[in-house]
């Protein structure tokens, strides 16, 4: 594919919710805020695509406040109970009234309910799409404070967050909306459709970055919402400091993709 240089007109945010009453509203507060900033480059348009999957909680209640004081974000829900669904669903919703020939143009910037994006989250997508990336792939690091130092410290031990890197994390990914559409989408899988949607993109020939910039700050519970996710991954450090070396040391990924 290798995209060529082509100033964005547009960026979409989506995000799945599944009963994320506790941190929705900081998620969606962190996400306005960087809106706010990247509107302020004077020619993008940015928009907010809430998904509800399902939610038995004050999720829903919490994305219609939102909506109501914010003509930006839209919601939509689904029973899915399935995030990779979820995310299709949003990009959809959020490139439902954009012309094929603008869909060059649009980048759709993904992240999770429980996460805290920081406020040049989306000037950093803007400025890699300027460049002629077709996807960038950021960083998470997870609450430091919730998870606790033994474990925060295998989490830096094992992680790594230079440019190039080899994480994929569905909670900071952006992507060009042609080139998105080309890769058929997220998959309606219930976990790693983060990882599928890149493979199908360097498969086409996307141009893929993999860079410290963005960070975004995520949850760090040790029971998630779905299984093998995150918080398993998190659950499983250490949390003794010798262990912690110990571990450090023999930390060797046989799938060849770091966490």
């Amino acid at each position: 594919m290798g995209s060529t240089r082509t100033p964005l007109e547009g960026i979409a945010v989506v995000v799945p919710v599944r009963n994320e009453e506790q941190l929705l509203d900081s998620a969606l507060a962190h996400i306005c805020a960087a809106m706010d900033r990247v509107a302020a480059r004077g020619r993008l348009r940015a928009r907010l695509v809430v998904v509800l999957d399902d939610c038995t909680d004050g999720s829903n209640n919490i994305a219609a406040a939102a909506t109501a004081a914010d003509g930006r974000i839209s919601t939509i829900s689904t029973g899915a109970r399935c995030v990779g669904a979820a995310r299709a669903l949003g990009v959809s919703k959020a490139l439902a009234d954009v012309a094929p020939p603008s869909l060059h143009r649009w980048w759709i910037a993904n992240t999770d309910a429980d996460t805290r994006v920081p406020p040049d989250w989306l000037d950093l997508f803007a400025e890699a799409a300027d460049d002629g990336a077709d996807a960038l792939a950021g960083t998470v690091e997870p609450d430091s404070a919730e998870l606790g130092p033994a474990r925060f410290a295998a989490w830096r031990a094992a992680h790594s967050s230079t440019e190039g890197h080899p994480h994929i994390h569905g909670a900071n990914l952006g992507v060009r909306a042609s080139a998105y559409l080309q890769a058929g989408g997220f998959a309606p899988v219930s976990c790693d459709e983060d990882v599928r949607l890149v493979a199908a993109l360097r498969a086409h020939g996307a141009r893929v970055r993999s860079s410290s910039s963005p960070t975004v700050i995520t949850s760090a519970r040790l029971r998630g919402r779905l299984d093998h996710g995150f918080a398993d991954y998190l659950a499983g450090l250490p949390d003794a400091g010798e262990d912690t070396r110990r571990w450090a040391t023999q930390c060797v990924d046989s799938a060849g993709r770091q966490p």
